[in-house]
C-alpha cells in the first residue's frame, strides 16, 4: 500500500513536538517505507531549519535531526520517489477548483494531496486539520 505523509507528520515524527508520540506510535506500525519526494525533502528540511529560527531547536538539534532524516533515505525507511509534476499540476488545479473557495486551502496543502494522488496513495499521515478535510474529499484514508 502506498502511504503518503505530509510535513506535519514527518517534522513531528522527526523532532519534538506535540504530535511526535503519535508519529511514532504510527510509524512503528508502518510496513513499508514512506515515499519521499524532492518536495517533501525541501519542505521537512525547510520546516526543521525554520524551528531554529523561531528558538525551538539548537543549530545543532536542527543538524542531528536532518542527519537522522538523510540515515532514513538511506536506510530505505524513507523512499526518494520522483514525481510527474505536470499531473501533479493538473491534479492541484482540480483540487484547487473544486474545494479551495469553500474550505481556505493553501497552496503546498493542494500540492501534497496531488503528489499523493499522482503516486497513488491511499493513505494519507497529517497533523493539518485542512490537509485532513481536503484528503478525504480526495478519497483518501487520512491518519493517524
Amino acid at each position: 500500500m502506498v502511504v503518503y505523509a505530509d510535513t506535519s507528520y514527518l517534522v513531528s515524527l522527526y523532532s519534538r513536538d506535540s504530535n511526535s508520540a503519535a508519529a511514532q506510535k504510527w510509524a512503528a506500525r508502518m510496513p513499508a517505507p514512506l515515499i519521499f519526494t524532492p518536495f517533501l525533502r525541501h519542505e521537512v528540511r525547510n520546516a526543521i531549519r525554520l524551528a531554529v529560527f523561531r528558538k525551538d531547536i539548537t543549530e545543532e538539534e536542527c543538524e542531528a535531526v536532518l542527519s537522522v532524516i538523510e540515515s532514513d533515505i538511506r536506510a530505505g525507511a524513507l523512499q526518494e520517489t520522483p514525481v510527474a509534476w505536470a499531473e501533479v499540476f493538473a491534479q492541484a488545479e482540480a483540487l484547487s477548483a473544486a474545494h479551495t473557495a469553500k474550505m481556505g486551502i493553501r497552496t503546498s496543502d493542494v500540492l501534497h494531496i496531488a503528489v499523493a494522488r499522482a503516486l497513488g496513495a491511499r493513505e494519507f499521515l497529517t497533523f493539518d486539520a485542512r490537509q485532513k478535510a481536503l484528503a478525504v474529499r480526495a478519497g483518501m484514508r487520512v491518519r493517524p
